[in-house]
């Protein structure tokens, strides 16, 4: 111990550019890793500043994706959900909040983590009342009293605005990719365009949010629709939300978001007007179906945010034991997968509606801003091949969630006031993409990583994406914060927040590569294969006959866990009587019947044994569960060597046919699109790195501290039950 007492104190923590302050900080502080015993553990300072929690050592572990705005033991400060003090002697405990006091000296501190993180810190050597001056900073900075005081004000008043009001750093508004924020009229129109919605046009009735508060300014009606009658049509609308056009399907069918009417004696003839506006912009003039998205068949906001927390309880608070009854009857009580499967089945019903009827369809919730966010994104990755890509899949989140209007303010409970409001219908969302992926892997340009690091981004209050309950919202508070900070605004109405697809923000270009995935069939160039143009990526292309449409073939031989099962279920599913079946059920089964081709419709298996967890996300801080050189990325790493040689193959012959054969690491050399490359001779070998996991790049190790007793399950601490946090405080019930 003595040892440990003298060494070197840790290096301070490294502000960002300016824009981060320290408030408290204390050394000779524990982190605990190890399983067991302390031998394991880190030893170092806990600094908190205004944005995050940060755990400074000279011990670093290794760190294979490197974070710009936080480091491998940083904890954002919104991703904080209970800040714990516990002191054993004493045996009491106590949850922090803003403005909380607290009366003994800690020696313990636990975080929970909106991310499923744990973290124990011990302050057994630390100063006691530095220890407690930390903690009551961490529980008061956690929980923010008002919007402005959200740390995404001050860095970007302090990062992009200099004391003048001038600009000195601006910001790419998409990032290098480009993705469309739909905070303008020209991106309406180009999404007009590109879907072929011609009886559509962009309105403008909503600006400066005159008409409806939770609106974008710029929204597409039906062209038979005069601005007049929209804004007389307004008042009777739950939140004055006129009916919004999300997207066109090929044979014209039409996908629109309505909130309810709230005037009983105008909802028939204004529900008659609106649909034969929306059957008009239909070429057949087919009929519209109506869609209530809350007549009982979807969860609601608070059956979602439950099931999330009996999964977080089992996933990482209670000892983990993957056993076959257990495991799976744990997944089931938590509702969790259900909820994913409902989802997934309704959007699958509505598809079948605009892709089989070819009729338009119009999706109803009391105010639009919840469930149908969810549903109508699911159609459209399903029906367009446009929203798979990587500018598309952010365009979309950007379209249906962010200009929409769906409350990530209240939703992701930033403000931590109303447990009530909490719901994580985005994550929701992303888990349903990625069956999606996980079904049908040559379909997506993108990876599972990089929906896991834009859940995590929800937590970085510094993007306008998550930060604000609708367009409007951002608008106003960020002219009052610039109005107090006294921050000239010039031409621009309102800060500019750098929305999350500017992935520059967070990670140099080396790490966003994680974010391609091999697989991808997207469109490139064409080609002549066997007489035939062909048109592929540059990428690999096709997945074994065995695993089509996400199905067994009949002849498969690959055996996996639990597979017995799923072939029986499978059969049985198939076997039923056509007569049994719904026309929406028919067509999905005739449709999983057939190969599947990734630039068209794709659709999802639904049997439960179809629907497996999504590990990487919600396992990845637990070390049981990690597997060292096993899991998904090593065949990951093998197909991105293998694309990597590829696209080398493929450029070369470009630039051979071109006259000119420029060295492969020249300066006309072509950035590779892989994180993991081929070896650049044939003496080389591009051998696995020693560092790779089932939970690649995110790393369990110094992220979670398990115990055979590790606390009161989550669900009990939200509804208030009283906590122990170790075996010495059970005998004590005073808190």
């Amino acid at each position: 111990m003595e040892d440990i007492l003298t060494h070197n104190p840790p290096p301070p923590p490294q502000p960002l550019c300016g824009w981060e302050i320290v408030v408290n900080e204390v050394n000779f502080v524990r982190k605990c890793i190890g399983a067991g015993g302390s031998q394991d553990d880190l030893w170092g300072k806990l600094v908190c500043t205004n944005f995050k929690v940060s755990f400074v050592t000279h011990d670093s572990l290794p760190q294979q994706c490197a974070h710009r705005l936080l480091g491998e033991y940083d904890v954002p400060l919104a991703c904080v959900d209970q800040v714990i003090t516990v002191n054993d002697a004493k045996g009491k405990r106590k949850i922090l909040g803003s403005n909380k006091k607290l009366k003994f000296n800690p020696t313990e501190l636990i975080l929970y983590c909106k991310d499923f993180r744990i973290i124990r810190f011990r302050f057994d050597e630390a100063g006691p009342e530095s220890a407690k001056k930390v903690c009551l900073a961490i529980g008061h900075y956690s929980h923010p009293a008002d919007t402005q005081l959200l740390f995404g004000f001050e860095y970007v008043g302090t990062r992009f605005y200099s004391s003048s009001g001038e600009r000195v750093n601006g910001i790419d508004p998409g990032g290098r990719l480009q993705t469309p924020l739909f905070d303008c009229s020209s991106d309406w129109d180009r999404e007009i365009k590109r879907t072929g919605a011609s009886e559509w046009r962009v309105c403008s009735i909503n600006k400066d949010y005159l008409v409806s508060p939770s609106l974008p300014e710029f929204f597409v009606v039906p062209s038979s629709l005069a601005d007049q009658d929209l804004k007389q049509y307004a008042c009777y609308f739950s939140a004055q939300r006129v009916p919004l056009w999300c997207w066109n399907h090929p044979s014209g069918s039409a996908l629109v978001r309505m909130s309810s009417i709230t005037e009983p004696l105008q909802q028939r003839k204004l529900d008659q007007r609106i649909c034969n506006a929306v059957m008009k912009s239909h070429p057949l003039r087919s009929d519209v179906h109506k869609v209530e998205l809350e007549n009982g068949l979807l969860p609601t906001i608070h059956d979602i945010q439950a099931a999330l927390v009996k999964l977080r309880q089992f996933c990482v608070i209670e000892p983990f034991e993957e056993s076959e009854d257990k495991w799976l009857s744990s997944v089931e009580s938590s509702r969790w997968m259900e909820y994913v499967r409902v989802f997934l089945k309704q959007a699958v019903e509505v598809v079948y509606v605009l892709e089989w009827k070819q009729a338009s369809v119009i999706l109803q919730e009391e105010e639009d801003r919840d469930l149908s966010c969810v549903v109508a994104s699911l159609v459209q990755v399903m029906c367009d091949p446009h929203c798979r890509s990587l500018v598309g899949f952010q365009g979309l989140v950007q379209k249906e969630w962010v200009m929409a209007g769906h409350r990530f303010l209240d939703r992701c409970n930033h403000l931590k006031r109303n447990d009530k409001e909490e719901s994580p219908l985005f994550l929701l969302f992303l888990n349903c993409v990625w069956q999606l992926l996980e079904q049908h892997p040559t379909a997506f340009e993108f990876t599972e990583v990089y929906l896991s690091v834009l859940s995590d981004s929800m937590w970085l209050p510094v993007f306008s994406t998550f930060l604000f309950n609708c367009p409007q919202q951002r608008a106003e508070h960020s002219r009052d914060f610039a109005l107090t900070k006294r921050i000239s605004l010039g031409q621009e109405q309102a800060l500019r927040f750098p929305p999350v697809w500017d992935w520059s923000q967070q990670f140099s270009l080396k790490d966003q590569a994680l974010f391609n995935n091999p697989l991808y069939v997207g469109k490139s160039a064409p080609c002549v294969h066997n007489g035939t143009v062909r048109t592929y990526s540059s990428t690999l292309r096709g997945v074994p006959s065995a695993l089509r449409n996400g199905s067994l073939a009949e002849h498969d031989t690959l055996m996996r866990r639990s597979s017995l099962v799923s072939r029986l279920r499978t059969d049985s599913g198939l076997a039923r009587e056509p007569q049994q079946e719904t026309p929406a059920e028919r067509f999905l089964r005739d449709w999983l019947s057939r190969p599947a081709e990734p630039n068209s419709l794709l659709l999802p298996q639904l049997l439960p044994s179809h629907l497996p967890l999504w590990r990487l996300h919600f396992l990845r801080w637990v070390p049981e569960a990690r597997i060292p050189h096993g899991g998904p990325i090593t065949a990951f790493h093998e197909l991105s060597v293998l694309a990597d040689e590829i696209e080398t193959l493929q450029k070369r012959l470009r630039q051979y046919t071109g006259g000119s054969i420029p060295a492969p690491d020249g300066p006309g050399a072509e950035p590779s699109r892989m994180y993991f490359k081929a070896a650049s001779s044939p003496q080389e070998t591009a051998g696995a790195p020693d560092y790779l996991s089932s939970t690649f790049p995110f790393s369990p190790v110094g992220n979670l501290c398990r115990r055979s007793i590790l606390g009161t399950p989550l669900s009990k601490i939200l509804n208030g039950a009283k906590i122990w946090l170790s075996t010495e405080t059970l005998a004590n019930d005073s808190i």
